[in-house]
C-alpha cells in the first residue's frame, strides 16, 4: 500500500469516526432533554479512544452537553494527548528521517 493510499484510508476513517462521535454526543442530549435511555459514558469515552475525540469534545462545547463534567473536560483532551503522541510515534516509525 503507498503512502497516499494510507494516508486516504487513515482520512476516511477519522471522518467516520468524528461523525459517530457526533451523532451519539447529540443523540445523548437529545435523550438526556426527553427522559430516555442514555448513551453510556463507556461508549462515548470508547468511540473517543478509537479516532473520534477531537469531534466529540468540539460537539460537546458546541451543544453545551458534559461540559460541567470533569471526566469529559479533562478525560477527552487527555485522549488527544495521547493520540498524539501516538500519532507522532506512527510517524517516525513509517517515515523515519535519516541525516
Amino acid at each position: 500500500m503507498s503512502t497516499k493510499q494510507i494516508i486516504t484510508v487513515f482520512v476516511i476513517y477519522i471522518v467516520f469516526i468524528s461523525l459517530i462521535a457526533s451523532v451519539m454526543t447529540v443523540a445523548d442530549k437529545i435523550n438526556a432533554g426527553k427522559g430516555r435511555r442514555r448513551v453510556s459514558e463507556k461508549s462515548l469515552f470508547l468511540v473517543a479512544f478509537f479516532g473520534g475525540s477531537l469531534c466529540e469534545y468540539l460537539t460537546m462545547k458546541a451543544i453545551r452537553h458534559k461540559t460541567l463534567h470533569k471526566r469529559f473536560m479533562l478525560g477527552l483532551p487527555a485522549i488527544m494527548l495521547f493520540q498524539a503522541a501516538a500519532a507522532a510515534a506512527i510517524y517516525c516509525f513509517l517515515f523515519p528521517h535519516t541525516p
